[in-house]
């Protein structure tokens, strides 16, 4: 009979039903890394979201053979040392089609329309002691006519692109193929960063798109820019991008940070600045998104029991 563990349960708010065949399953709220090997003792299926499975806690559990992560990225698990033992991980694919890239149109129109600056300035009083009918402090943009540059041209990427051509924005890519939607001009990144309005980043962390965009980077944007991440914090320097964010050259809607929690030293967490928002990492979690998640994270276990394992890494 296998033995399921779900080693940070509390990190998916959905209804996750009881797979069709025999098993034990245990829940726990969230596990430490000194507290993996334990709890996984005699366990054939791991489900983790974003506890870190490596080589030295894969090599003490000889009975592992599936593991289920409840999340696209990877990034936490080891997996050279789960294919060097044969054991199977599987992902959950195109599960936030909707949520992420209705965040990240948020937070685009957020930056644009300077929500942040008004709803402040409305706080402080200042509405109520104007001497017109309105405030007029900080620019206002649309998103209209302005060119928005994706870099990562996955489904994500073209979804954020369907919802910016219906705002009426012109759209241009990176992709490592060929894009065939005429209606999306293929660029490099360097000149994509240099033309682009608002740049929006759609990638997975490795170590090729670690730092992907740098202090030098960040000097190719065009003065009043926006640079939108919902994909991964290690994408971009965040040290160079505090200081370019307290210039005012350019402004930035995260999603994500380098290390989550993040640790009081991070250079963007202190900010409080009109022309940066930073969310906590839950442009991925409405509640149909996470739903769909909990579905297909049981559709996973189901199949790789049943011999034909699906969404294999």
């Amino acid at each position: 009979m296998d033995r399921i563990v779900f080693l940070d349960r509390d990190s998916l708010q959905a209804n996750v039903r009881v797979p069709g065949f025999a098993h034990t399953w245990q829940d726990y709220a969230g596990t430490s890394p000194d507290e993996v090997v334990e709890r996984l003792a005699g366990a054939t299926v791991a489900i983790t979201n974003k506890v870190p499975l490596r080589a030295a806690a894969i090599a003490q559990l000889p009975d592992l053979k599936l593991v289920a992560v409840a999340a696209t990225g990877l990034d936490n698990v080891d997996l050279a040392a789960c294919r060097e033992r044969g054991v199977v991980v599987s992902n959950i694919r195109d599960y936030s089609l909707v949520s992420v890239p209705e965040h990240c149109v948020t937070l685009m129109l957020a930056l644009r329309r300077n929500l942040r600056a008004y709803a402040l300035d409305v706080e402080a009083g200042k509405w109520e002691t104007s001497s017109r009918f309105c405030l007029l402090d900080h620019p206002i943009g649309d998103l209209a006519g302005s060119r928005l540059g994706i870099v990562g041209y996955g489904a994500l990427g073209k979804r954020v692109a369907g919802i910016a051509r219906a705002f009426g924005m012109r759209v241009a890519a990176t992709s490592r193929s060929p894009i065939q939607d005429p209606d999306v001009d293929q660029l490099a990144l360097d000149e994509l960063l240099a033309t682009s309005d608002i740049v929006s980043l759609h990638l997975p962390l490795t170590e090729d798109t670690r730092d992907l965009i740098g202090r030098r980077e960040l000097g190719l944007m065009k003065p009043g820019a926006l640079l939108i991440n919902t994909a991964r914090g290690g994408l971009v320097d965040e040290a160079a991008l505090a200081e370019v964010l307290m210039e005012g050259r350019i402004g930035a809607g995260f999603d994500v940070l380098s290390k989550e929690p993040p640790s009081s030293g991070n250079p963007l967490l202190g900010l409080r600045l009109p022309n940066f928002i930073l969310t906590p990492h839950v442009a991925w979690a409405s509640a149909g998104a996470m739903q769909t998640l909990a579905d297909m994270l049981v559709d996973n276990i189901e199949a790789w029991q049943a011999g034909a394992p699906r969404n294999v890494v």
